[in-house]
């Protein structure tokens, strides 16, 4: 039994809300269970000196905690005057795997900034930011193909993530904090709508784990990815 009283293959509850607030060019609240991330996109006429002059546009993305988003307080990380190790990875992983989602030429020689904050986390955290960021990003798009400043939509497909893990021996979907904290093993799984791959990343965190129980995790977050990417699309539609 899931602490949740979930079954195996469940997710947490999701909700996806639009246009949260007022100045960003997309935006939306993301919550999966107790985890709660406000994803908001921006555009600019600029690209990052490596591409200048390509013609291509990039996508990148920024990720943060607020203090109190979790049990106890923590420190904000521009007090301590640099970004964690943990920041750094998660937001260089929502900005690749958001790219691979986008036709750059098509989006034309300018960049989108995609900024995840977590309100409230429950584990989950990365998953729920790309998630989330995809729909921000794509209502930026939107007001873009509406004001005719791109012709065709560069966003060749959803871009959502899942986590999935070996808890008390089975595998389960969508893991939240008590889970994730006591899981064997714990993996993130980042796709396109149509079940292609991004990235994965799975961890031994007690117990190893065989092909089939591999297996059985990427069939789970392909269900999970499913349902998830049908979310996006109608709050972006």
């Amino acid at each position: 039994m899931r602490p949740s009283g979930r079954e195996l293959d469940e997710m947490r509850a999701v909700s996806i809300e639009t246009n949260v607030t007022k100045h960003a060019e997309g935006s939306c609240m993301i919550k999966m269970g107790d985890t709660h991330v406000l994803c908001t996109a921006t555009v600019e006429n600029r690209v990052p000196p490596f591409i200048k002059g390509s013609g291509l546009g990039w996508v990148t993305a920024e990720y943060g905690m607020l203090p109190r988003s979790t049990t106890s307080r923590m420190r904000r990380e521009a007090t301590a005057g640099k970004q964690g190790g943990r920041t750094v990875e998660i937001q260089r992983l929502i900005g690749r795997s958001l790219r691979a989602g986008v036709d750059r030429v098509a989006m034309g020689e300018r960049q989108i900034t995609v900024d995840c904050d977590v309100i409230q986390a429950d584990g989950g955290t990365r998953c729920a930011s790309i998630t989330g960021g995809w729909v921000a990003l794509k209502l930026a798009v939107n007001k873009l193909i509406k004001a005719g400043d791109i012709v065709s939509d560069p966003l060749v497909s959803p871009v959502s993530a899942i986590s999935c893990g070996i808890y008390a021996g089975q595998p389960v979907l969508d893991l939240d904090y008590p889970e994730d904290s006591e899981a064997g093993v714990d993996g993130n799984f980042i796709m396109l709508a149509n079940g292609q791959m991004i990235e994965v990343q799975m961890s031994a965190e007690g117990s190893t784990y065989s092909r089939d129980q591999m297996n059985l995790l990427i069939d789970l977050a392909e269900k999970g990815v499913s349902e998830l990417s049908a979310m996006q699309l109608a709050a972006t539609a």
